[in-house]
């Protein structure tokens, strides 16, 4: 039986979780055995029937999560990720208790890739001067408290007609691949590391 397995809604989210998966020591737990299950309805089809899709790999695997973004999943307005997540856990936990877990992120996955500086400008081959942040500001984009784009999937293809780097799910695993995963402020990715620290506390 292998440790985790998990539902996403695309390669881009599913990308970004190998880097950090693959990453054990930054994230504070042991190695982990685990595979990934793109739901082929995208965010909306993770939210209506990701608990379901899960519901069938109980005795292949200890654990599930099911991830996906806010942004796009057809919640009704006004609803937001904890109260999603919050609805989604009592299903989950229907069938498979404590060991399952879901984590929505708000508004969308990119906003995990804004990190370190210097491991966009190397991912992107960043060819301006001026920072990437900075360019983005004088562009109109808004940034939050953490200093992060308010529409960041908007604020990276903003970006592609200056790095002119092909659209590529690879792209999110070589970032989370660098970037400081202790230091990442944002609340979904939070709790994420939470769930796995408690499920897979490091050995020794």
């Amino acid at each position: 039986m292998k440790d985790l397995v998990i539902l996403v809604p695309d390669k881009n989210i599913e990308f970004a979780l190998r880097g950090a998966l693959g990453r054990p020591a930054a994230l504070a737990i042991r190695s982990i055995s685990h595979e990934y299950r793109p739901h082929m309805g995208r965010d909306g089809g993770a939210r209506t029937t990701g608990v379901d899709v899960l519901a069938r790999e109980q005795r292949r695997f200890t654990h599930a999560l099911l991830v996906f973004d806010l942004e796009g999943c057809g919640a009704a307005v006004g609803v937001g990720a904890d109260d999603l997540e919050s609805e989604l856990n009592i299903r989950l936990q229907a069938v498979w208790g404590v060991r399952a877990k879901a984590i929505v992120i708000a508004p969308e996955a990119d906003i995990w890739v804004w990190g370190s500086d210097n491991a966009l400008h190397q991912a992107f081959n960043w060819p301006m001067e001026l920072g990437m942040r900075d360019w983005l500001k004088l562009k109109g984009f808004a940034f939050d408290g953490h200093g992060k784009p308010e529409r960041p999937k908007a604020a990276l293809d903003a970006m592609r007609p200056i790095h002119r780097q092909p659209r590529s799910s690879a792209l999110y695993e070589k970032i989370t691949s660098q970037i400081s995963l202790h230091r990442c402020a944002d609340p979904a990715f939070k709790r994420l590391r939470a769930t796995l620290q408690d499920w897979f506390p490091p050995t020794g």
